[in-house]
């Protein structure tokens, strides 16, 4: 039974992290897509949002780890995915729009 209660709650921390990683990269950045449109007018910019989101997802992944005690590791684990996911999907983003810029 305390092994269930505790992978539940593993999995609501994980749940919870990650959520909050996608809703502070919603707050701070412009869409890939975007990023993709105006790869090149704007992808210094643009890129240092996503830095600048990175940080604070880790920041709040580590708080959030301070507070689960044992279950240390979950809000880090969930933020951590959305961080590598947002990351690789901005540089293919900024990939995509360099490229199609060279090519047309």
């Amino acid at each position: 039974m305390i092994e269930a209660l505790a992978a539940g709650s593993a999995a609501i921390l994980f749940g919870v992290y990650a959520d909050l990683a996608y809703n502070t990269y919603s707050a701070t950045n412009s869409s890939p897509q975007t990023t993709e449109l105006f790869a090149d007018e704007r992808s210094d910019t643009l890129w240092k949002y996503v830095r600048l989101g990175g940080l604070q997802v880790l920041a709040l992944g580590a708080f959030g780890a301070l507070l689960a005690g044992k279950l240390w590791m979950w809000p880090l684990l969930g933020v951590a995915a959305v961080m590598i996911a947002m990351h690789l999907m901005y540089a293919h983003a900024l990939k995509a729009g360099s490229s199609r810029l060279e090519a047309g």
